[in-house]
C-alpha cells in the first residue's frame, strides 16, 4: 500500500512536470522540499545541470546537437548585443529565480541594461527576474507540456519574447505570449521585434553548425 501511494505521488509529480521523464527527477532531497541552496549544491557538485521547479530538483533535458546550436544562437545574439551595450547574453549556466520556489535555466538569454540594478551585474548567483527574452531549443528528452509550462513561468514572471528552437525541422516558434506563436522556417529572417530592435538573423544561421564537414 505504501508502495502504491509513492508511486501515485511521483506520477503526479511528474505529470504536474509536464510529463517529463522520472530518471530526470532528483530523488534527494525529496521532492517538494528542495531548495535554492540544495539546486546551488547540486550544480556545483554533480552533473547534468539541474532546476528548481516548485521546490524539486530537475535535470535539464540536454543533447549535443542542441547545445551546439544553442552556442551558436547565444554568439549571433552576443554579437549583436555587446558591440551596443544593451545588456548581455548568457547560456545555461546563467539561471533566474522566476518564483520563490523556481528557478530556471534557460539555453540562451538575453537581459537588458534597464533590469540590472545600477547598471551593474546582479550579486546572487540566482537573479530574481526573468530574461527580457529567452531561448530554448529543444531536446529530445523535452516534452510538450513542460516546454508550455515554461514558457508560461517566463512570461508570467516578465519575459517579453521567447523562441522555441527545433533542431530536427530546423525552425523557430517565436512566442509574444503563452499561446501567441509564429513559426519561423530555415529560409526566413527572425528579427528582435520590440526586445532587440535592430537585430535580424537569417534562421538557417542558427542551424550552420550542424552542417559542418558535410561538404
Amino acid at each position: 500500500m505504501v508502495n502504491s501511494a509513492v508511486s501515485s505521488t511521483m506520477a503526479e509529480r511528474l505529470e504536474e512536470l509536464g510529463h517529463i521523464s522520472a530518471d530526470r527527477l532528483r530523488l534527494s532531497p525529496a521532492p517538494g522540499t528542495a531548495t535554492v541552496d540544495d539546486l546551488m549544491d547540486a550544480n556545483t557538485h554533480r552533473k547534468p545541470l539541474c532546476e528548481l521547479i516548485d521546490q524539486t530538483l530537475v535535470e535539464k533535458a540536454g543533447g549535443f546537437q542542441s547545445s551546439v546550436v544553442a552556442a551558436k544562437i547565444g554568439s549571433i545574439s552576443a554579437n549583436f548585443v555587446s558591440p551596443r551595450r544593451l545588456g548581455f547574453v548568457v547560456g545555461a549556466d546563467g539561471m533566474f529565480r522566476l518564483l520563490a520556489s523556481t528557478v530556471r535555466a534557460p539555453d540562451v538569454a538575453f537581459v537588458s541594461r534597464e533590469q540590472l540594478p545600477d547598471g551593474k551585474f546582479p550579486a546572487e548567483a540566482y537573479p530574481p527576474f526573468a530574461p527580457d527574452l529567452v531561448v530554448e531549443v529543444l531536446s529530445p528528452g523535452n516534452t510538450k507540456a513542460e516546454m508550455s509550462r515554461k514558457r508560461v513561468e517566463y512570461f508570467h514572471s516578465g519575459t517579453r519574447l521567447v523562441w522555441m528552437v527545433d533542431c530536427v525541422n530546423r525552425s523557430v516558434a517565436v512566442y509574444t505570449s503563452p499561446s501567441a506563436v509564429r513559426i519561423l522556417n530555415e529560409e526566413a529572417t527572425i528579427d528582435g521585434g520590440e526586445v532587440l530592435p535592430g537585430f535580424s538573423s537569417p534562421v538557417a544561421d542558427f542551424f550552420a553548425d550542424l552542417d559542418f564537414g558535410c561538404e
